[in-house]
């Protein structure tokens, strides 16, 4: 029973057929890489801005350990990391990688796909 309530869960939500992940370094603890009220209205838009993305996964990290340049965003399958990612430059990431399929080149840290893909090495 209650592996069937799970499983139409993930269904509902679409687990299953993403496109694409986004996890925004947002809410931290110990605030290093930007502050805490940026990254949580960077937060808050990504969620806004997603809500009726189907495909599109969203999930806030408390830290994503780079701590420069912050808020940082990190987006699978292909496993680009970006830099600044609030405002207009969150907004870019969003249109132009998350919906567009195009990797906002200029805010990129670095690539790394967990599978397939590009190997491991600096951004391109």
């Amino acid at each position: 029973m209650e592996e069937a309530k799970i499983r139409q869960k993930a269904a509902a939500l679409g687990v299953g057929s993403l496109r694409r992940h986004i996890f925004l370094c947002a809410d931290q603890t110990n605030p290093k890489c930007c502050s805490r009220e940026e990254g949580l209205r960077a937060w808050e838009y990504l969620k806004d801005r997603l809500r009726s993305e189907p495909g599109v996964f969203r999930t806030k990290a408390n830290c994503l350990r780079l701590c420069e340049q912050g808020p940082i965003a990190v987006v699978y399958p292909e496993g680009v990391w970006y830099r600044s990612a609030a405002g207009e430059v969150l907004a870019r990431i969003v249109d132009e990688h998350l919906i567009g399929g195009r990797v906002v080149e200029e805010y990129v840290i670095a690539r790394d796909p967990l599978c397939g893909g590009d190997p491991p090495g600096p951004a391109r």
